[in-house]
């Protein structure tokens, strides 16, 4: 008999970009979603508040859709899920499909399987060289939840693209929030 094993929880997204080699593009999107209850939608899947949720209502697959106004780098997906506080509400299976909209879009990241996760679960978005996809669309298809769940829970997603090296000089690597308050020119 094989035992499953949890998903492990994956870093703090901050602390990725703390390192200066990601930068979180969420905001530069608009989300939509397949179903939500009232007050359990795209503003608590955003709100950096790991207590809060977006809460589907309705058939599977619930879908979240990410679209950018331009075709954009992205390298990686962040999402947190808590098995212990949502349980059967916890996605178990999610599809990650990328395209230039909802009639061209291919499946990247092929029924993922999550085991009981608790954190930060993250998903590389790359090509088969292994560089970060370029794409104006990002959809999240959830397939199950554990316990056979219906509706789903999903406490936050980050959409990260890699920081493009400056071509006018070579600086240090700002990592101290002091620092990375003032690292840009207005």
């Amino acid at each position: 008999m094989a035992t499953t094993t949890k998903t492990p929880p994956g870093a703090d997204p901050k602390q990725l970009e703390r390192t200066g080699t990601v930068r979180e593009i969420g905001s530069q999107a608009v989300w939509s979603l397949s179903s939500c209850k009232p007050g359990f939608g795209v503003d608590q899947l955003r709100d950096d508040n790991l207590e809060t949720y977006w809460q589907s209502d309705g058939s599977q697959p619930h879908l979240v859709n990410i679209q950018f106004r331009r075709k954009t780098t992205v390298k990686m997906l962040c999402i947190y899920a808590d098995y212990k506080s949502d349980e059967s509400y916890t996605p178990s299976k999610i599809s990650v499909r990328v395209g230039n909209n909802f009639h061209n879009l291919q499946e990247i990241r092929q029924q993922l399987e999550m085991v009981e996760p608790s954190g930060w679960i993250h998903i590389p978005l790359l090509d088969l060289v292994n560089n970060p996809i370029r794409t104006f669309m990002i959809q999240i298809a959830v397939l199950a939840n554990h316990q056979n769940g219906r509706d789903t829970h999903m406490r936050q997603i980050k959409v990260y693209t890699p920081v493009e090296e400056s071509s006018i000089g070579k600086f240090p690597r700002c990592t101290t929030v002091d620092f990375m308050m003032y690292r840009t020119i207005r």
